[in-house]
Protein backbone atom coordinates (compact mmCIF):
# COMPACT_ATOMS: atom_id res chain seq x y z
CA UNK A 1 0.00 0.00 0.00
CA UNK A 2 1.56 3.47 -1.01
CA UNK A 3 0.14 6.58 -0.17
CA UNK A 4 -0.39 8.18 3.47
CA UNK A 5 -2.24 6.08 6.00
CA UNK A 6 -5.70 5.91 6.47
CA UNK A 7 -6.03 5.03 10.18
CA UNK A 8 -7.02 8.37 12.16
CA UNK A 9 -3.82 9.23 14.74
CA UNK A 10 -4.15 7.66 18.44
CA UNK A 11 -4.50 10.83 20.96
CA UNK A 12 -2.98 10.55 23.97
CA UNK A 13 -5.72 11.20 26.32
CA UNK A 14 -8.25 8.49 24.70
CA UNK A 15 -5.60 5.42 25.56
CA UNK A 16 -5.25 7.01 29.54
CA UNK A 17 -9.30 7.38 29.57
CA UNK A 18 -9.86 3.75 29.15
CA UNK A 19 -7.67 2.85 32.52
CA UNK A 20 -10.06 5.50 34.45
CA UNK A 21 -13.69 3.79 34.58
CA UNK A 22 -16.68 5.40 36.78
CA UNK A 23 -18.20 3.29 39.26
CA UNK A 24 -21.62 2.86 40.45
CA UNK A 25 -21.08 4.94 43.56
CA UNK A 26 -19.85 8.10 41.44
CA UNK A 27 -16.07 7.45 42.28
CA UNK A 28 -13.51 6.54 39.82
CA UNK A 29 -11.04 3.47 39.34
CA UNK A 30 -7.59 3.71 37.86
CA UNK A 31 -6.65 0.23 36.41
CA UNK A 32 -3.30 -1.03 35.80
CA UNK A 33 -2.77 -0.63 31.63
CA UNK A 34 -1.67 -4.46 31.34
CA UNK A 35 -3.61 -7.52 32.02
CA UNK A 36 -2.82 -9.78 34.78
CA UNK A 37 -1.59 -12.90 32.29
CA UNK A 38 -3.01 -15.15 35.26
CA UNK A 39 -6.02 -13.32 35.90
CA UNK A 40 -6.89 -12.07 32.37
CA UNK A 41 -7.88 -8.77 34.54
CA UNK A 42 -6.33 -5.12 35.10
CA UNK A 43 -4.82 -4.67 38.49
CA UNK A 44 -6.64 -1.93 40.92
CA UNK A 45 -4.41 0.77 41.03
CA UNK A 46 -7.38 2.85 43.64
CA UNK A 47 -10.43 4.52 44.16
CA UNK A 48 -10.44 8.19 44.11
CA UNK A 49 -13.25 10.49 44.52
CA UNK A 50 -13.19 12.77 41.41
CA UNK A 51 -11.49 12.11 38.12
CA UNK A 52 -8.66 15.20 38.34
CA UNK A 53 -7.42 13.32 41.59
CA UNK A 54 -7.83 10.00 39.51
CA UNK A 55 -5.79 11.30 36.44
CA UNK A 56 -3.27 13.04 39.19
CA UNK A 57 -2.48 9.36 40.64
CA UNK A 58 -1.74 7.88 37.14
CA UNK A 59 0.63 10.44 36.39
CA UNK A 60 2.38 10.10 39.68
CA UNK A 61 2.25 5.99 38.76
CA UNK A 62 3.99 7.06 35.09
CA UNK A 63 6.41 9.09 36.71
CA UNK A 64 7.46 6.49 39.51
CA UNK A 65 7.51 3.54 36.72
CA UNK A 66 10.13 5.80 34.78
CA UNK A 67 12.16 6.95 37.30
Amino acid sequence: MTGPSRRAPRRRDAQHANMIRKLKSGEFRLYSRKKDPRTGKRRNLGTFKSLAAAKRHERAVQFFKRH
